[in-house]
């Protein structure tokens, strides 16, 4: 009795001892693959790291209040009833070429190979397609002067922007005027992504803020862009287009 009783014990310990082995292997097996699941949970479902976005000090309200006007700007853009529609058009796209080429010119130094390797804006690149339809990537400075030279060529072009009286416009003016309206959106989204922090150190916040706003009631009033087009910067666009308040008007530095 007494060797069976010992059997016993051995064979019940021996296979105690197995099942604490195989708990300890199926806790440790758990708690791997619980980790594989904690890890899988910060990441998209196709196992890449979410992208973190960035954020955008421009659409802080210390900013977008700030502009340098104090009356609304779609009394500006709505076409006169003694005006061509054309000739209209021709006024304000040069108008806000020269403008936002201006506004561009106050950070340009900033604006290099070395600080933007890329045309970006947000988390878009923009490549540029010359006239055969090759598309390039280039640097941001490279982008900008590529799209002020072919809007300088275009305004001054009197077979495309005739300043002449009883001069005809061509048919095909409406869509160079949205290509032109198009990369100079791209442009502005630029500064605002890039270099709004000189904009700022310059105190020209208020003028970016005001020249945006106007170019973007201008080309929403005309349908000059698509929506898809202008849709990276629809946060700054509906910041800005709240009134501002009496306080934030006028925001002009005397020096």
């Amino acid at each position: 009795m007494v060797g069976d009783h010992c059997a016993f014990s051995v064979d019940s310990t021996s296979k105690h001892s197995q099942r604490s082995a195989r708990s300890g292997l199926s806790c440790k097996m758990v708690l791997q693959a619980f980790g594989k699941v904690l890890r899988k949970s910060k990441t998209k479902p196709n196992g890449k790291k979410p992208i973190v976005e960035e954020k955008k000090p421009y659409l802080e309200p210390e900013h977008t209040k700030v502009r340098v006007i104090d009356f609304h700007l779609k009394e500006l853009v709505v076409l006169p009833r003694e005006i061509d529609l054309n000739e209209w058009l021709a006024s304000n796209t040069t108008t806000f070429f020269n403008l936002i080429n201006l506004q561009y010119s106050t950070i340009s130094e900033f604006c290099t190979a070395d600080t933007c390797h890329a045309m970006t804006a947000c988390n878009t690149i923009y490549y540029w397609y010359d006239e055969r339809g090759k598309k390039t990537k280039c640097t941001a400075p490279q982008y900008v002067d590529f799209v002020m030279s072919m809007v300088q060529k275009l305004v001054t072009d009197e077979e495309i922007f005739p300043t002449k009286y009883g001069k005809e416009f061509p048919n095909s003016f409406e869509s160079l005027v949205k290509k032109v309206c198009r990369y100079l959106f791209h442009v502005l989204a630029h500064i605002y992504w890039a270099h709004f922090g000189q904009t700022v150190a310059l105190e020209l916040q208020g003028h970016l803020n005001t020249l945006y706003t106007h170019f973007m009631v201008f080309v929403r009033e005309f349908g000059l862009v698509e929506a898809k087009e202008t849709a990276i910067m629809d946060d700054l666009s509906e910041a800005l287009s709240a009134p501002p308040s009496p306080s934030a008007q006028n925001h002009v530095t005397e020096r």
